[in-house]
């Protein structure tokens, strides 16, 4: 099952949570590996930070809530 997150007013699809100590080296953050991780996954057209991790997402254009929805928010 896919997990769903709401940042401000949008709504994404996790497809992928990645340490952020993968695209560290030397203590810098390679955001072009970021970028290229990014392109390279299918349905991902967004990455998000949190404190620890990257979040490769799908950004949801229309949502339709029916019923009760578990969202993750920041």
């Amino acid at each position: 099952m896919k997990q769903w997150y709401k940042h401000n007013d949008a709504y994404y699809i996790i497809h992928h949570k990645i340490s952020i100590s993968n695209f560290t080296k030397n203590g810098i953050l390679n955001m072009e590996m970021v970028k290229e991780g990014r392109d390279s996954l299918p349905k991902v057209d967004h990455v998000l930070k949190t404190d620890s991790h990257f979040l490769f997402v799908e950004t949801i254009q229309d949502v339709e809530l029916v019923g009760e929805l578990a969202v993750n928010e920041k």
